[in-house]
């Protein structure tokens, strides 16, 4: 695990060097530099494999290839034998050298051999051509820049900034569709000019040009495998522990996060049954939650004889805002404190742990998959009666401004039910946060019309009308995969992680688990309205019976309500000098008016002020220059303000 970075023009390695000095968190152990005839490759390292051997770049024998890494390829000991007995000679123990000798063999497509989680920089320099490649499912990032025939790429974009090929301009559109999408989809960033890589991808960077292609495709929705209900959760079992096992692949300890909820309790189950000895766990709590998640995970702790790590964490999470988005480069999520805190704890302990994502996106564990039927069950009420007379009654249930309220699930079943299926689910994904009537309301006209594609639903839509799934819960299923998964989850886990020095594995997202969940029949995924239905069959084996069947509760703070009382003074004070006003791209009235609704208890507006919040912080720091310590400052500074101006005492 570590970060990478590379430049192709001139003063290569000053520029590689000051890209690689900001991401030192990234990995903290050690650093690379090789620099030749207009090329230079960085790597900071997070020692996990060959700890005294494996610095990187490396080397081909011939010294005609050098490759920089970012993550683990976990089949590598079979491949490694697999190319010593072709003839191969390896320099070093370390996991990611297979990487140059079967490039030696096979060219681009060594990519396709590879299990586990990368992103990698090769220089061919005999033929002056730089390959690069993302893993399947988008775990470890990979972003780059191109102008006037020079390539900078790096693990972050703060890194890839520190190259000088890029201005510092806002992309409109990918602003458009993250107010939306809560992500940055395709290729988009927020900053013109630089260019995310897409998960499952490859580029190549020759004669001034990029190029880039698939080479890797979910394809294995439509051949369902045939067998009992017990034969496939047989299977699916012994998939798991083989993913489980290949994921321990390490020369330090690894740990586990677990929350107490389905996923990382069956990881960590199969880790202990797996591996036979204790290892360290890692949980934490909140005072503010109403349901306490830490005895769920003291079961699982406690069965297998683990070495449990648990705090109770209380956070001022608006103070977090800065450190996360000086990791992000982008605007902070809520999902992100939950990761940034369990990994400040699993840091005092160990370097890598294993983690529980990917559960919910392979075998249908969120209610909107449940959702989407009962809403097409409802459409077909009359749509008068639905908008004159039930919309109406639903609006009068009062916000509860809590996690999942009847309320708002009121509202979006009936709201959804105006669509059919496909745009019922990708409208989903924007209800919480800026739908196109929010949006067209927000932006002024002038920064509209500066946005070329403004169809964020169609961002959606392309993957779920693309013909890879057949049924609807697979059509969701594949969509989330492709699209939330690789540009939000794993985004956010990699980065608010590697802020401690810290590498996630989640074997439930491996690339082989997820081609095999995918095979599996949809009955056996959602199950009338049972969530997970055969990952909780699975975990029957593992852990008792009133773990697997209890109401999932997630890990969150009570931001609406901090917004109506606390942090209200302070949003009002930021808003006040919002730079996206200055800029005019947003409105002020529109603004005012969330606000005003949210903090009179009209309508719980906390997803859209939560990203206008981060949206103010996330520009002065990557615009403006501003540093973590300064937002701090500003922070409190406009706390106080807003009480002194509204008499608010919090």
């Amino acid at each position: 695990m570590c970060g990478i970075a590379g430049f192709v023009g001139s003063d290569a390695g000053l520029k590689v060097e000051r890209m690689c000095a900001l991401m030192t968190h990234r990995g903290p152990d050690d650093s690379g530099l090789h620099e030749a005839d207009g090329i230079a490759l960085g790597q900071r390292r997070l020692s996990i494999i060959d700890l005294a051997g494996g610095r990187q770049p490396l080397f081909s024998e011939d010294g005609r290839l050098a490759l920089v890494c970012n993550g683990e390829i976990y089949n590598s000991p079979a491949l490694r034998e697999e190319l010593v007995s072709r003839g191969h000679a390896f320099s070093t123990a370390t996991d990611v050298e297979v990487v140059l000798h079967l490039y030696e063999e096979c060219g681009d497509a060594c990519v396709e051999r590879l299990r586990g989680m990368f992103a990698f920089a090769l220089w061919d320099a005999g033929r002056r051509r730089l390959l690069m490649a993302r893993d399947p499912m988008g775990q470890k990032p990979f972003f780059y820049a191109l102008r006037g025939g020079e390539l900078a790429f790096a693990s972050e974009v703060k890194a890839l900034r520190a190259a000088g090929i890029v201005g510092d301009d806002l992309d409109l559109e990918g602003l458009w569709h993250y107010m939306s999408l809560r992500y940055l989809p395709d290729d988009k960033s927020l900053f013109a000019g630089i260019v995310k890589l897409q998960a499952g991808h490859c580029a190549a960077f020759e004669k001034g040009q990029i190029r880039t292609w698939q080479y890797w495709k979910l394809d294995t929705f439509k051949n369902k495998r045939k067998g009992s209900e017990k034969e496939l959760i047989d299977e699916l079992e012994q998939v798991l522990l083989e993913a489980v096992k290949l994921h321990l692949l390490s020369d330090v300890p690894v740990g586990s996060f677990l929350s107490g909820g389905i996923d990382s309790s069956l990881v960590t189950a199969m880790m202990a049954t797996v591996s036979g000895k204790p290892f360290h766990t890692f949980s934490i709590g909140v005072k503010e939650q109403d349901i306490n998640e830490l005895p769920w995970a003291r079961m699982i702790s406690s069965k297998y004889g683990l070495i449990a790590r648990e705090e109770i964490v209380e956070a001022d999470v608006i103070h977090k805002i800065p450190e996360m988005i000086h990791h992000m480069d982008e605007p902070a999520d809520p999902f992100g404190v939950g990761v940034y805190l369990v990994s400040q704890v699993a840091a005092k302990d160990v370097k890598v742990v294993l983690s529980g994502d990917g559960g919910d996106e392979n075998f249908a564990g969120y209610d909107r998959f449940a959702g989407q039927g009962l809403a097409g069950l409802y459409s077909h009420i009359p749509a008068v009666l639905r908008r004159q007379v039930l919309g109406r009654l639903f609006d009068l249930v009062p916000e509860s401004f809590g996690y999942k309220s009847v309320a708002s699930k009121l509202k979006w079943l009936n709201d959804m039910s105006f669509y059919d299926a496909g745009e019922r689910y990708a409208r989903s994904m924007s209800f919480l946060r800026f739908t196109d009537e929010h949006k067209a309301a927000l932006f002024t006209g002038e920064a509209k019309n500066r946005i070329a594609n403004a169809d964020s639903v169609g961002k959606i839509l392309a993957y779920f009308n693309d013909g890879t799934a057949e049924e609807l819960l697979d059509k969701m299923l594949y969509t989330d995969l492709m699209t939330r998964m690789p540009d939000h989850l794993l985004a956010i886990s990699d980065r608010m992680s590697m802020a401690h020095s810290i590498e996630i594995r989640p074997p439930l997202i491996d690339h082989k688990v997820t081609e095999f969940a995918a095979s599996l029949p949809c009955d056996l995924k959602l199950k009338g309205r049972k969530l997970k239905y055969i990952l909780r069959q699975v975990a029957a084996r593992y852990m008792p019976r009133e773990l697997i069947d209890r109401p999932k509760q997630g890990f969150g703070f009570p931001i609406a309500r901090w917004l109506r009382t606390d942090l209200a003074p302070f949003m009002k004070a930021l808003f006040k000098q919002s730079r996206f006003v200055d800029l005019g791209i947003f409105r002020q009235e529109e603004i005012d008016r969330l606000v005003n609704e949210h903090v009179g208890g009209k309508a719980d507006h906390n997803f859209r002020l939560w990203i206008l919040i981060n949206l103010e912080i996330w520009h002065r720091m990557c615009f403006e220059g501003k540093t973590t310590g300064d937002m701090r400052e500003f922070i409190d500074s406009l706390r106080q303000k807003g009480r002194d101006e509204t008499g608010h005492v919090g």
